[in-house]
């Protein structure tokens, strides 16, 4: 069984006959042989192609001596930091320890450096001198120009520089991983491949690109100076992420250059099956079940993946930074084939946790025309209102549900990576909403509204209350038609980019209005590489040309957050603190509107804030 692992020791190396390896991948997360986890992806693409490759993960980094533990490359290292990046793998929005790592055995934490991608490469530098280095993974992708780094509270320069790498892949990588891997073993130095799509490089000097379509945006030293400068570079590269219509991107840092090429072409069905057929083991490393195994298998060990991309182009995620916007799918026949493997694993009860991608419902391009001229450079798919081009067609979705569930084995098809219930809405027959009530919900429907307040929501760029609303009628009708008792689960998140306390406080009444009370909810992370970090760091929304409110004190955030969760007895101190700094008093009492009730007799709240803060609490609208 584990020679069908790849390589991770000299022995595995000595059993398949191999004296050196082509690439070694050293990866922040343990290894798990399954197409969801990015290093086992590359290296079977790699493997597919003819190149011998193992890998070397959640090295100790405080030496060279784990990087050495495969002898030296013949064609060079892949590092990355993992399937997280390694600052959002290790800490919370309030900037404390995670408890766990679900990509590390047994949930261990600490078992990755801090920006592992920069230690890594640096590690690897110091073992071997010479050797190609390049880097890919979210953590790289999404900081390879000047980025804003919410744990150092300050703009980093492109990880380029810092990990000293020769070249940066962007993207999901197995096309560019492979025309890289072929231009090295033609004997072409890895300075000399600066060509390839989706990826970057540090250059000297930009003579060589005269001539080629470029935009330069300002240089890291320049954004230091001038936070609304950095919003405003951020809205040129975010401009040019589309395979089609994309430029050369180039920023000047220090006395060189970071040089992004073009994005990579879209997968076409047949290369995306060819990537899912590959020989996955479809479960982490043996030598890790002494230790508990690796908890992240357990959320995709029975999902399949139908999809890349999104069109939703939601500010806070870095999806369409990082798949793009054109959506990629498998074939019917090869997500059938998948998931007639699943019915054959021993553990197997029947039940496919998910069949879907970023957005589930998204499985075709938005429109006709983005394959031959590109997604639209000032207009969203979506937002602020639905584009007239939109194809909002579910009959490939629901065909291919159909037959996924009609499969001997099977019991049920969940859905659970995420409905754009706004495209829902626009899918006029009825048929996609029925489908999934009737057969796809497992009790709950996980949706994200993410606020109701309009101007929050159009930093967002997420749809208005009022389509939640509808949305939310017509699935309760549906449900009362079907005789089914199922409920919708809303992600909020609270501190986004335009959200003042008045805006948290608007949101809890509206939780109360509708009866939920949410069991979890998402305080805002400024993680590299999306619009919403952007407007966090600078307080300047680039789409909109306007300052934009941001709320930054851990208080504050504290507060918003504890709105949410306003019913929990441990968050009641907040709410008040909350409700007497903007002044509503009226929602503090035993009222049905009440988010909180009063203090025993005597204890008002108004006189307890009054004594405590020696000053009476703000009125509503400061």
């Amino acid at each position: 069984m584990l020679k069908n692992f790849l390589p991770i020791t000299k022995q595995d190396m000595a059993e398949r006959g191999w004296e050196q390896l082509d690439f070694i991948f050293v990866s922040g997360d343990a290894y798990v042989d399954h197409p969801s986890f990015a290093p086992a992806v590359i290296c079977r693409v790699l493997e597919a192609q003819g190149y011998k490759v193992g890998l070397i993960c959640q090295p100790d980094w405080r030496d060279t001596k784990d990087f050495k533990r495969l002898g030296r490359p013949r064609l060079g290292f892949l590092v990355a930091a993992g399937n997280l990046d390694s600052m959002l793998s290790r800490y919370t929005a309030a900037k404390r320890e995670r408890k766990t790592d679900l990509y590390t055995p047994g949930g261990a934490v600490g078992k990755r450096p801090d920006r592992a991608t920069i230690v890594y490469c640096n590690r690897v530098r110091e073992a071997y001198k010479k050797v190609p280095i390049i880097i890919g993974g979210i953590e790289a992708s999404l900081r390879r120009f000047t980025h804003y780094d919410y744990w150092e509270n300050k703009l980093r320069r492109s990880v380029l520089v810092d990990s000293k790498a020769d070249l940066l892949i962007y993207g999901m990588g197995e096309k560019q991983i492979v025309a890289v891997a072929d231009y090295l073993a033609g004997g072409i130095p890895v300075e000399e491949i600066q060509f390839v799509e989706g990826t970057a490089y540090l250059a000297t000097s930009i003579q060589h690109l005269e001539g080629m379509e470029q935009v330069h945006i300002a240089s890291h030293e320049q954004l230091l100076t001038d936070k609304k400068l950095f919003a405003k570079a951020y809205k040129m590269q975010y401009d040019e992420q589309d395979p089609i219509r994309g430029r050369m991107v180039i920023q000047r840092t220090a006395d060189c250059y970071v040089v992004q090429n073009p994005p990579a072409q879209p997968l076409t069905t047949a290369e995306m099956d060819a990537i899912y057929a590959l020989p996955y083991m479809k479960t982490y490393h043996p030598s890790y079940e002494a230790l508990g195994g690796v908890p992240a298998i357990e959320e995709v060990k029975f999902s399949i993946v139908s999809q890349r991309g999104c069109f939703g182009s939601c500010s806070f995620c870095a999806i369409h930074s990082h798949q793009g916007r054109i959506i990629q799918s498998r074939s019917h026949e090869s997500i059938i084939q998948e998931a007639t493997e699943l019915t054959e694993m021993e553990d197997f009860k029947g039940y496919i946790h998910d069949l879907g991608g970023p957005t589930a419902n998204f499985r075709h391009p938005s429109c006709s025309k983005q394959l031959s001229k590109g997604t639209c450079k000032n207009r969203q798919c979506l937002h602020p209102t639905p584009c007239k081009m939109l194809d909002t067609s579910h009959e490939d979705y629901i065909q291919l549900l159909r037959k996924v569930r009609a499969l001997p084995g099977i019991k049920k098809v969940f859905i659970r990576s995420g409905i754009r219930y706004d495209y829902l809405l626009l899918e006029k027959t009825g048929v996609f909403l029925h489908e999934l009530c009737a057969n796809h919900v497992s009790g709950q429907l996980k949706i994200a509204p993410e606020h109701i307040v309009p101007h929050v929501l159009e930093a967002m760029q997420k749809p208005g209350k009022e389509v939640y609303l509808e949305f939310m009628d017509k699935f309760t009708k549906k449900n009362e038609k079907l005789g089914l008792k199922q409920y919708l689960v809303p992600y909020l998140i609270s501190s986004h980019p335009g959200s003042r306390l008045e805006d948290a406080i608007a949101l809890a009444e509206f939780l109360l209005a509708i009866g939920h009370y949410p069991e979890q909810v998402q305080d805002f992370i400024p993680t590299p590489g999306s619009l919403s970090t952007a407007m966090y760091y600078s307080e300047y929304n680039p789409l909109e040309n306007t300052e934009i409110y941001v709320a930054k004190e851990q208080k504050e955030k504290a507060m918003q957050r504890a709105l949410l969760q306003y019913k929990n007895p441990k968050n009641r101190e907040l709410v008040l603190q909350a409700l007497q700094k903007a002044g509503r008093l009226d929602l503090i009492g035993n009222g049905p509107k009440c988010l909180i009730k009063g203090r025993e007799r005597g204890q008002s709240p108004r006189s307890n804030y009054v004594k405590k803060n020696n000053k009476p609490p703000i009125k509503k609208g400061n």
